[in-house]
């Protein structure tokens, strides 16, 4: 169950970072957005194959697109490098990290891309990274398939837990609600902050 949750606060505070960032250019909020997000990551990466697998792989293929580019992203990477450092890190299949990897890659080459933009249906596809979500499913699929079969199972290649997918689809459930709201999000957020400063005001001028 743990796992449902952490998946869920990787994917909102990830966009926390990346909006904040993007749209509000307020660093505090995305830094304290990408700490948090980091240490769900983490979390994840040292207890469970599968998520180490495919977070690396997502963070193989965000460098490798140039897409690491501000405070909030090096901040969150380096947090993620340190607990699975410290923690240890759980054996993965290079073959499905590669491939992970390179699915990732894609999404992100395919997300900035003007000539994909163009076209209405890839647009779509690239825009919501579904490249990463085929190859995710493709995985848990088979490691349903060979879980029934395990004759079948092919040496070298890691193969995820059904459970996975679903996990998977609730971080980029959560990632996409929170762009939706982000707006509305962040206006109840300064209220809420503002509530304190008002409150600090008096006290501090005395």
């Amino acid at each position: 169950m743990l796992e449902i949750v952490f998946y869920s606060l990787s994917g909102l505070f990830m966009k926390v970072s990346d909006d904040a960032h993007d749209r509000k250019n307020n660093a505090t909020l995305g830094v304290l957005a990408a700490i948090i997000c980091g240490v769900s990551i983490g979390y994840l990466a040292v207890n469970s194959a599968d998520a180490a697998c495919i977070f690396l792989a997502i963070l193989i293929g965000t460098l490798a697109a140039w897409k690491v580019d501000c405070i909030n992203h090096i901040i969150s990477l380096l947090i993620f490098v340190a607990i699975i450092l410290i923690m240890g890190f759980p054996a993965i299949g290079m073959v499905t990290l590669i491939v992970c990897a390179a699915a990732a890659f894609l999404d992100e080459i395919g997300n900035d891309s003007d000539w994909v933009a163009r076209q209405k249906h890839l647009n779509w596809f690239f825009q919501y990274r579904f490249t990463l979500k085929i190859v995710i499913f493709l995985f848990a699929i088979s490691g349903l398939l060979f879980s029934i079969y395990p004759y079948l199972q092919l040496s070298g290649i890691q193969f995820f837990s059904p459970l996975t997918f679903l996990y998977f689809l609730v971080f980029e459930i959560s990632y996409e609600l929170v762009g939706l709201k982000f707006n509305a999000i962040y206006d109840r957020l300064e209220s809420f902050l503002g509530i304190f400063r008002s409150v600090d005001g008096p006290a501090n001028d005395q």
